[in-house]
């Protein structure tokens, strides 16, 4: 079953027919989340309009994670069974989620500044957010830091299997330490604790979050696979250097006519 979904012309072939939908739902998608976030959605009756920050920060902040998740299956899955699409997806995914990290850390200092008065602490969430975002530059760093890419892929791999640790610090990081930044409200036991008025535009925004990171994991994926394929065809192409033609020993040279 694997298999048949770890083909890259099969890829290929899916992903030329979905990416304009997608691209487009994330369109349409975004439009819709970005008018009930900044028009639509009330103003906190605490931190006032600074609360839509939170529409782009907690977004970013989940795609960071799963996006990372996502880079450890797909490095078991690339050690493990060696299907050719692995390595490529978790490659193309790691620049992406560093990208949504980097905005969670921006946003959260952006929020942190009016409702905490500093840009930024040293509590657990922020700092095992900051780590996560170096986990992203040191995985992106050593798939590239190899002549043999294979080589890169497999060191990339332990590395994000490694990392996986700091996921669960992450999450539970507000409920296993005392820190500034508020618990759970949203993806906790029992139902949220948000007003549904707030609730509704940030899973929108969530949804365009994901519609956005899966219509660039396509064109990153796509890319890679064009750029292998050309590699490849060049590789193919460049003619094999022709052997000297070796003159016999035993013949003798040809004697010119006024001589015979």
């Amino acid at each position: 079953m694997l298999s048949r979904f770890a083909n890259p012309a099969r890829f290929m072939r899916i992903s030329a027919a979905a990416l304009p939908w997608c691209a487009w739902a994330t369109l349409a998608v975004a439009a819709v989340g970005l008018y009930l976030a900044l028009i639509a959605a009330p103003a906190d009756y605490q931190q006032g309009e600074s609360v839509r920050i939170m529409y782009v920060h907690v977004p970013a902040a989940w795609m960071a994670l799963n996006v990372y998740l996502l880079i450890a299956v797909a490095s078991a899955v690339a050690l493990v069974w060696r299907h050719p699409l692995a390595e490529i997806a978790a490659r193309s995914a790691a620049p992406i989620g560093a990208a949504f990290t980097f905005i969670c850390l921006t946003t959260g200092s952006l929020w942190g500044r009016p409702m905490w008065g500093t840009w930024w602490v040293w509590d657990a969430r922020l700092t095992s957010v900051l780590v996560l975002f170096f986990l992203y530059l040191g995985y992106i760093a050593l798939v590239n830091g190899f002549d043999d890419p294979s080589r890169g892929g497999r060191a990339g791999s332990v590395l994000a299997l490694v990392g996986v640790v700091n996921l669960p610090i992450i999450k539970f990081s507000v409920d296993w330490w005392n820190t500034l930044h508020q618990p759970a409200s949203v993806l906790r036991f029992g139902k949220p604790t948000i007003a549904l008025s707030m609730l509704v535009p940030l899973l929108v925004m969530a949804l365009a979050f994901m519609l956005l990171f899966a219509t660039l994991l396509m064109l990153r994926m796509r890319t890679e696979l064009n750029e292998r394929k050309a590699l490849a065809l060049r590789l193919n192409r460049m003619p094999a250097a022709a052997p000297a033609r070796s003159r016999p020993e035993s013949a003798a040279p040809a004697r010119p006519a006024a001589l015979r």
